[in-house]
Parts: C-alpha cells; sequence; structure tokens
C-alpha cells in the first residue's frame, strides 16, 4: 500500500485543482424544446395579422385594428404570464417621442412604445440576457397607416416567439434576468429599439446578449428552395464601439471575428448543434442581411452583443407588401405564408439560449494570453464570483475555422498553459462552466500577459 500512497496523492491533487467536470448537457433543455407550442404560435400570429396593420402611423384608439391594439394585446398577454407564474415578470411601456421631420421617415409626430416584461432574479439582478421581436408592420409604402398590412411574417412570427418564449421560461427560476420584449417603429428607423438601447446603457444594464428575431417563419424561399432544417445568425465581427487601440492590437494578436456579437451566435450555434436533430444554425459573418437592418443593430451601436435569428430562405414577395395579386404572383404578408412548427422550433431555439445564458455564470470579464517564441500557450483570466460556478472551460479553433473545435476543463483555476500548443497556429478563448453544464458565453483574450 505504501508503494501506491504517493500516486494517491498525486491524483487527490490533480482532482482538487481541476475539479469535477459538470456535466455535458442539461437535461432541462429537452423539456424547453418539447414545450414550444405550435398550436400557441399560431394564435398569436393570427391575433397580431389580425390588427390589419401595425404600421408605426397607424390608429392608436381602436381596440381592433392598429399598433394601439396590438400593443396593448401583447402586454395583456405578459401579464396574463406573469399571472400564471405568480407575479413573476414586471410588465409596463416603454415610450419616446420621435418629432416630425427628425428623419426622412417621421412624417408627423408619433410615439413609439415597446412593451416589455423582465423575469428579474435576486442574485444578479442588473444582468440581462434580452430576446426582442417587433410590433410594428408596414405595406409598401411605409409611412401608410391605413392600408391593410397582416406582417404575419415580418414580425408576427417574431413577436409570437417572444410570448412563446416568456411562457415556456417563467416555468424556471434563473441566475440572471431575462428581458422579453416587442419593439416598435423598426420598419422606420429602429426608433423602438435605439430608445431602448439608449436608456439600458444610461441605467447601466450589464447585457449579456440580444436574439433578435426577424422573420422566423417563412420556409418557402423566392428562390425556389423549401427548407425547415436551417436558420440563420447574423453578428458584426468586432464591436463599432472599441478602442483605436484595441483595434490595432488585432492586427498583431488577431480577433477579427471574435467580437463579443460573434461569440453570442456561435453560442446559439453551438446550442442548436447540441439539443436539436436535423436543424442547422448557419452563421451569417454580416450585421445584416446586406444593405438592410434590424433591431439588433441599436444595441450593437451602443456597444452591446446582439445578433438576428431568421429564416434561412427569405421570400421578397412577403415583405413590404400590399396585399395584391400581379402576374399570377400573390403578394403580401398573410397567415398562410407562415410555418408554424417552424416557427416554433426557432422559438424552442431562443428558449434554450436564453436560459444556456440565464443559468450559467458570468464569463470572465478579462482575458489575457502569452505564449511568443514558445512551445505552450498560456491564458489567464479574472476569477467570477458565483456560487454555482464549477470552474472554467479553454476553446481553441484553427484561425480559419468558423466555430470552436476542441476544449478542456480545468476546473478553479484562472490560469492555465496548454503544452504543446503553438499560439501561432490557433485562436482561444474561455468560458465559464456551472454546476450543471450551462456555459457563459466564450471570451477572446484582450490583452496579454506580460512576462
Amino acid at each position: 500500500m505504501t508503494r501506491f500512497f504517493p500516486l494517491f496523492l498525486s491524483l487527490l491533487f490533480a482532482y482538487s485543482v481541476a475539479g469535477q467536470a459538470p456535466p455535458e448537457s442539461d437535461s432541462r433543455m429537452y423539456d424547453i424544446i418539447a414545450a414550444s407550442s405550435s398550436e400557441r404560435i399560431e394564435s398569436d400570429i393570427r391575433m397580431l395579422a389580425g390588427f390589419g396593420t401595425r404600421n408605426t402611423f397607424s390608429d392608436t384608439v381602436s381596440t381592433v385594428r392598429g399598433i394601439g391594439a396590438a400593443r396593448r394585446w401583447i402586454k395583456s398577454e405578459f401579464d396574463a404570464i406573469s399571472v400564471r407564474c405568480g407575479g413573476c415578470l414586471r410588465v409596463f411601456y416603454q415610450r419616446s417621442l420621435i418629432k416630425e421631420g427628425s428623419s426622412s421617415r417621421a412624417k408627423r409626430d408619433v410615439w413609439v412604445v415597446n412593451v416589455i416584461a423582465i423575469q428579474e432574479d435576486f442574485r444578479n439582478p442588473n444582468r440581462y440576457i434580452i430576446m426582442s421581436g417587433d410590433i410594428d408592420s408596414r405595406a409598401s409604402n411605409g409611412l401608410d397607416g391605413e392600408t391593410d398590412a397582416p406582417g404575419a411574417n415580418d414580425n408576427a412570427s417574431g413577436m409570437a416567439g417572444v410570448l412563446e418564449a416568456a411562457r415556456l421560461l417563467t416555468a424556471y427560476t434563473f441566475a440572471s434576468s431575462i428581458v422579453y420584449v416587442g419593439l416598435s417603429g423598426e420598419e422606420q428607423g429602429l426608433w423602438g429599439g435605439a430608445h431602448m438601447a439608449a436608456r439600458a446603457k444610461k441605467d447601466g444594464w450589464d447585457i449579456v446578449g440580444v436574439l433578435n428575431n426577424d422573420m422566423i417563419g417563412n420556409i418557402e424561399g423566392v428562390d425556389g428552395v423549401i427548407d425547415n432544417s436551417s436558420f440563420r445568425v447574423f453578428s458584426e465581427p468586432t464591436p463599432v464601439t472599441e478602442t483605436d487601440r484595441a483595434r490595432a492590437a488585432r492586427r498583431f494578436t488577431g480577433g477579427e471575428v471574435d467580437g463579443v456579437s460573434r461569440q453570442l451566435a456561435r453560442y446559439v450555434d453551438r446550442m442548436t448543434g447540441k439539443y436539436f436533430t436535423n436543424l442547422t444554425a448557419k452563421m451569417i459573418y454580416r450585421l445584416d442581411r446586406f444593405g438592410r437592418g434590424g433591431h439588433h443593430r441599436p444595441f450593437n451601436d451602443a456597444g452591446f452583443p446582439g445578433i438576428r435569428i431568421m429564416e434561412t430562405h427569405e421570400n421578397y414577395t412577403r415583405q413590404h407588401q400590399d396585399i395584391r395579386v400581379e402576374n399570377g404572383i400573390h403578394y403580401g404578408d398573410v397567415v398562410e405564408g407562415v410555418n408554424f412548427d417552424y416557427a416554433s422550433r426557432l422559438t424552442a431555439v431562443n428558449a434554450i439560449s436564453l436560459a444556456g445564458l440565464a443559468w450559467a455564470p458570468p464569463e470572465p470579464d478579462v482575458v489575457r494570453i502569452g505564449g511568443a517564441v514558445r512551445p505552450s500557450t498560456s491564458l489567464e483570466w479574472d476569477a467570477v464570483e458565483d456560487p454555482d460556478l464549477a470552474g472554467y472551460k479553454i476553446y481553441w479553433r484553427d484561425t480559419t475555422a468558423p466555430q470552436w473545435q476542441h476544449s478542456r476543463f480545468v476546473g478553479t483555476a484562472t490560469a492555465f498553459t496548454l503544452e504543446g500548443m503553438v499560439i501561432d497556429n490557433y485562436l482561444f478563448g474561455v468560458a465559464s462552466v456551472g454546476r450543471d453544464g450551462n456555459e457563459s458565453v466564450v471570451v477572446f483574450p484582450s490583452a496579454r500577459i506580460r512576462r
């Protein structure tokens, strides 16, 4: 026995340093996916489309038509969800006045009203993960508040997804706050998102990420392709708010496609690959579709991580069009163009991504890296204070790979050296890992180890 005692001590020491590796998956995610209801989403989309038009300049007084009726109904749904979970949501309107002439699309003074529901957590109440959809719709003329514009896919589908995600996730408690929001004024100039992002910045919100859902219900593309097995995730490469010093450093350290929004997109891709069968997230290395915009952009402009989640194959005859038939082609964004099962699956992608981030410990604030002219790569990171922290995971990939390829759990240590790994040939990052296996987003190194 004496002969084996040193070996036992060495193994015990290794265990105490590394910590017990957490599980690789969380079974609750499968429950969330299974609970997403295409029937409820269909009902919500039909309700929203039934308001006739939700144009920003449409009726705000009527109880059955226009954006006013739509936003009051959305708030009533959030209120009802909150009642069912014992008051777990704080529901409110967020208003901003757009003055006539302030932009080319402000034809008169108009109140832009967001509807917000916050599922707050007592442990990290100022740490937010946001899912957004758009309330408003438009016909061919974006300033026309009278013509029917049901906006079934653009963007009743995204708004219905937000409501359904709230229903799914209020059955659980989290270590961070989740925000469900219907944003207004998207078609006129991303007005609602700009106002919310500005308020969040002023109030000092720590936003982990914004999952903006804009058109998640169409599977029949204008290119003739019918596909319900993939969706797109748009993300900017690096923050527009980064400093000149950070931009200059990237010439020598890399990271051109490793900004916070791109890491958020990789997170959604990884969650999809782990928990879904026959559904693929297509990472699009672009802020948004070519020459077009969405409500994640104002958050990016303010320096917050944000991505756009949407269908793979768009049908432009069903977007921004008066309802009509020309040369045998049906134009208009009507309910018949929405695939509710597909919208339900994309809603579930959002829900498990929100849940994973909200259950995970916060990510390290700063990751440092070193290894020049050495046959090894060293990483150091700031410790995360969280009672559910199991440890940290180091990720790495080839410099040309779009997704993290390899990982190693290193326990609760805040420094680690990967022996035999030349820093020049890979890109690296660090994530926090909870005891339940849920991980934070990966943090790309932003500083060098000076030694």
